[in-house]
C-alpha cells in the first residue's frame, strides 16, 4: 500500500460518507446557505438604495442651502440699501433742520442788528435835535450879520457840544 493513494475500501467508505454529507447539505445547509446569501444581499440593496436616496436628498438640502444662502444675500443686499437710504434721508433732514435753524437765528440776528440800528438813528436824530437846539439857543444870544461870522459860531458851537459832557 502507498502512502499517497488509498485503498479501494477507504475511497468507497470515504466517497459514500462525503455523498451522505453532500445530500445532507444540500438538502437542509445549502437552502439555509442560500437563504441567507440572498437575505444579506437584499440587505446591500436596500442599503444601496437608502444611501443613493440619502445622497439625493443631500444634493437637494445643497441645492436649498445655496438658494437659501443666495436668497439671504439678497435680502442682506436689500437691507444695507434701505440702511443706507435712511441714513442719507437722516442726514438731509438733520441738514435741513441745521439750515432751518441757521436761516432763523440769521433772520433773528439781521432783525437785531436792524432793531439797534433804528435805535441808534433815532438816538443821533435825538442828540442832534438837543444840538440844534441848543446851537439855535446860542445863536438867537447872539445875532449875527455876516455868514462868515454865523459859520465860525456854528463851529465853535458845534467843537463845544462835541467836548463838553452831554447832560441827559
Amino acid at each position: 500500500m502507498s502512502l499517497l493513494l488509498p485503498d479501494s475500501g477507504l475511497l468507497f467508505w470515504m466517497v459514500l460518507s462525503f455523498g451522505i454529507v453532500f445530500v445532507i447539505l444540500a438538502k437542509y445547509g445549502f437552502p439555509v446557505i442560500t437563504r441567507m446569501v440572498e437575505e444579506r444581499k437584499a440587505y446591500i440593496d436596500q442599503s444601496m438604495k437608502v444611501a443613493q436616496e440619502a445622497n439625493a436628498q443631500l444634493a437637494h438640502l445643497k441645492e436649498e442651502s445655496e438658494a437659501l444662502i443666495a436668497s439671504a444675500s439678497k435680502e442682506q443686499g436689500r437691507i444695507l440699501r434701505e440702511a443706507m437710504q435712511e441714513r442719507d434721508k437722516i442726514i438731509a433732514d438733520a441738514r435741513k433742520q441745521a439750515e432751518i435753524a441757521a436761516q432763523k437765528e440769521l433772520d433773528e440776528v439781521r432783525m437785531q442788528i436792524q432793531q439797534e440800528k433804528e435805535e441808534a438813528i433815532r438816538d443821533i436824530h435825538r442828540q442832534v435835535a438837543v444840538l440844534s437846539v441848543d446851537i439855535a439857543e446860542k445863536v438867537l444870544r447872539k445875532k449875527l450879520d455876516e455868514k462868515h461870522e454865523q459859520m465860525d459860531m456854528i463851529e465853535r458851537m458845534l467843537d463845544e457840544m462835541l467836548t463838553t459832557p452831554k447832560k441827559n
